[in-house]
C-alpha cells in the first residue's frame, strides 16, 4: 500500500531553513524563484518533535557513539582506562576499513542508531573486556574483532524513524535500511523575493552616565514569507519489512501513521523561530491511499505560480483551489486507482477535489488513515 501526504502551509516572515550564507533556501521552479525548505530539514523537525517521540521508538543520529557507549561501560563499573581504550577502538567500528580516528573519540561518519544497537555495542565491548582480562590484551584487539556486534546487522533492531527515513552505513556491523518514506523539498506555490530585516540592539545603560549615543550593535537577518506545498509518499510494505524484527510491529505501525500525520501538521522547522515565531498549522491536508504503487506529487499545480499581488491576492485560497483543480485534472487524464482520498481545508472547505472524503477535524482524518491500514491487513 502507498500512502501519500500533501500539505499547504502558509508562513509569515520566517527563516526556517538557511543556506550557507544564512539566507532562506530558494530554488527556481516554473521559471521563477521559490522559497524552499529541504526534505532533510522537514524530516528532522518531524522525528525530533515531542509528538513523534511519544511513540517511544526513535533513534539518534550521531558521531559520538563511542562516548555514549563509554558512559554505559562506566555505569557497569568498567575501569576508566578500559573505557578510554574502548572509546578509541569504537571510532573504527562505524566504517568499512575499521580505521581508528586518531584525532578524537568520534566516528568518521555519522550513523543513525537505535537505542538497542547502542546497548548491543556496549555488551559486545564489555564481553571483549571480560574475555581479554588485561588492558594490554584489550589494546591488542582490533575494532573489527567485537564478534557480538554481528547480531546488529543480522537482526536489524531499528526504530520507527530509521524505518521511515532509512540510513546508509559502510560498516559490516550495521545494516543499510531503505527508506519507507520519500519526502520532497517543500517549495512555495508562488514567486518569492528575499527580504532583509535591519535591526539594532539598544544598550540599556548607554547614555545614562555620559553623552554616548547609538546602538549597542547593529545587524541584519534575511527572511521570506511563503505558502509551501509539502509532499511525502510512504510505502507501508517497506515499512513493515524494515520493522520485521520489532516484536510489536503491527501495533507500532498502527500508532505510527496518526502520529506521523500529527508531527507533519503540528511541527515546524526550528530555524530562527526565536526571532520570527512562525508557528502555523496547515491550511490544507490531503492524504491518498493506493494499492498500485504509482506515486504522484501534485507540485505541477503550481508550475504557474499563484499570484501574490493585487488588492485581494487570496494566496492561500488560490493555492488550495489550484491543488484541487490539478487533482481533478490528473484523475481524469490518468485514471490512477485511488482507494481513499481524505481532504481537510478548514478555511476553504468548499474548494476540494471532486472525488474525496472531506473532514472537518484533523483528528478524524488521522483516524481514518489508520483504519486504511487495518483494511489492508484483511484477507
Amino acid at each position: 500500500m502507498l500512502i501519500e501526504i500533501h500539505m499547504l502551509k502558509n508562513y509569515p516572515p520566517v527563516n526556517l531553513n538557511r543556506d550557507d550564507g544564512g539566507a532562506p533556501k530558494t530554488c527556481f521552479f516554473g521559471g521563477v524563484q521559490r522559497g524552499r525548505v529541504s526534505s532533510q530539514c522537514l524530516k528532522r523537525s518531524w522525528r525530533t518533535s515531542d509528538i513523534f517521540r511519544s511513540l517511544g521508538s526513535f533513534g539518534i543520529r550521531t558521531r559520538t557513539m563511542p562516548a555514549l557507549v563509554g558512559e554505559r561501560l562506566a555505569a557497569m563499573g568498567v575501569s576508566p582506562e578500559f573505557v578510554e581504550e574502548a572509546e578509541k577502538k569504537l571510532t573504527g567500528v562505524a566504517n568499512k576499513e575499521g580505521t581508528i580516528n586518531k584525532k578524537g573519540s568520534m566516528t568518521t561518519q555519522i550513523v543513525f542508531y537505535s537505542d538497542e544497537e547502542i546497548a548491543r555495542i556496549t555488551d559486545a565491548v564489555k564481553a571483549a573486556i571480560d574475555q581479554d582480562g588485561t588492558l594490554k590484551a584489550f589494546k591488542d584487539r582490533k575494532p573489527k574483532e567485537f564478534d557480538q556486534l554481528k547480531a546488529c546487522a543480522k537482526d536489524r533492531p531499528i526504530t520507527a524513524d530509521i524505518a521511515l527515513f532509512g540510513r546508509m552505513v559502510t560498516s559490516d556491523y550495521f545494516a543499510d535500511v531503505d527508506a519507507a518514506m520519500q519526502v520532497a523539498h517543500a517549495i512555495s506555490t508562488h514567486a518569492v523575493n528575499r527580504e532583509s530585516d535591519y535591526f539594532t540592539a539598544v544598550d540599556d545603560l548607554l547614555g545614562q552616565s555620559d553623552d554616548s549615543t547609538g546602538a549597542g550593535m547593529i545587524g541584519d537577518v534575511d527572511y521570506n514569507s511563503c505558502c509551501y506545498y509539502e509532499y511525502a509518499a510512504l510505502d507501508t510494505d517497506i515499512l513493515r519489512e524494515n520493522l520485521n524484527c520489532c516484536p510489536d510491529r503491527e501495533s507500532l505501525i498502527a500508532k505510527l501513521i496518526p502520529v506521523l500525520l500529527r508531527a507533519m501538521a503540528y511541527t515546524n522547522p526550528s530555524g530562527k523561530q526565536n526571532t520570527f515565531a512562525g508557528q502555523v498549522l496547515p491550511d490544507a491536508v490531503m492524504v491518498e491511499c493506493k494499492k498500485d504503487k504509482i506515486p504522484l506529487s501534485y507540485v505541477n499545480a503550481f508550475e504557474e505560480p499563484v499570484s501574490a499581488w493585487g488588492n485581494r491576492p487570496d494566496l492561500v485560497k488560490n493555492s488550495v483551489k489550484k491543488l484541487a483543480e490539478h487533482v481533478d485534472c490528473m484523475d481524469h487524464a490518468y485514471e490512477l486507482p485511488v482507494l481513499h482520498r481524505a481532504f481537510f481545508a478548514p478555511r476553504h472547505a468548499e474548494l476540494h477535489p471532486a472525488s474525496c472524503e472531506q473532514f472537518s477535524q484533523f483528528s478524524s482524518l488521522a483516524r481514518a488513515c489508520a483504519e486504511w491500514l487495518e483494511e489492508d491487513d484483511r484477507p
